[in-house]
């Protein structure tokens, strides 16, 4: 019998399907296998989209399509202990990013999932904050999507980069925006501020702080071209520009 999952109800977040396939307790699950394809699942195009590659995590096939490893999963699940554990016996590099999940870290997972101590425990083993998935976005930046204030303080302590503007020149306070979390807003209106000062006091001081991603630095020049016109908040492409000189001539 295949699984059937039931249209009434949908977890709002894509990695909260590694807790439903994982739940045997409801009826949607125990009624049937484990889902192998997306065909199997009653879910929104995006959701179906990732499905399998998310399924590959959990069943361990992390030898074909995807890269997410056991503390990608533990870090997603939420599970404290297990995360410790892996990091104490040095499992798992707590910096890989997955290819399959947008490039996103276990600290991504953590801060999205409002884990704070998860979050501090991840970078007392090396994980570093400035880290970005293949959009741009910070640990901040999750944590203020989902409405994490606890998450953003903590990260704020950890001096990560609290005003890091993601592809779209979007920062952490500006998702916080969109996605109506008021209390972050606020919180973030005053990290932003310190988080500047700090940096030019660190500067002053010659202290080095760890908020580059060399990597996402080194893609972000070939993302940008591929971005419309439209999207781009800061510069006008140069068709825009041309256009405007047109106009004046």
């Amino acid at each position: 019998m295949e699984l059937l999952l039931l249209p009434l109800w949908e977890p709002p977040h894509a990695l909260d399907w590694i807790q439903l396939v994982r739940s045997p307790s409801r009826p949607d699950v125990a009624w049937g296998r484990r889902p192998t394809s997306c065909n199997q699942f009653s879910l929104s195009p995006v959701r179906v989209h990732h499905a399998p590659l998310l399924l590959d995590g959990i069943n361990g096939d992390s030898s074909s399509r995807c890269n997410m490893t056991e503390l990608h999963e533990a870090a997603a699940l939420g599970d404290y202990d297990l995360v410790n554990e892996i990091l104490k016996t040095g499992r798992c590099d707590p910096n890989h990013k997955d290819a399959d999940w947008n490039d996103k870290t276990p600290l991504h997972w953590a801060a999205a999932k409002g884990q704070s101590d998860m979050v501090k425990l991840l970078v007392e083993y090396g994980a570093r904050p400035c880290l970005r998935n293949d959009m741009g976005w910070t640990p901040a930046h999750f944590a203020a999507e989902s409405g994490r204030p606890g998450v953003l303080r903590m990260l704020h302590a950890l001096h990560a980069a609290m005003d890091a503007t993601d592809l779209y020149g979007d920062t952490p306070k500006r998702v916080a925006e969109v996605y109506g979390h008021k209390d972050c807003v606020k919180f973030l209106e005053t990290a932003e501020v310190e988080c500047r000062n700090y940096r030019l006091t660190a500067a002053r001081k010659g202290i080095q702080l760890d908020q580059t991603d060399e990597d996402w630095e080194h893609k972000k020049e070939e993302l940008e071209k591929t971005i419309p016109c439209t999207q781009k908040k800061h510069a006008r492409c140069p068709q825009q520009k041309n256009i405007g000189k047109r106009l004046k001539k």
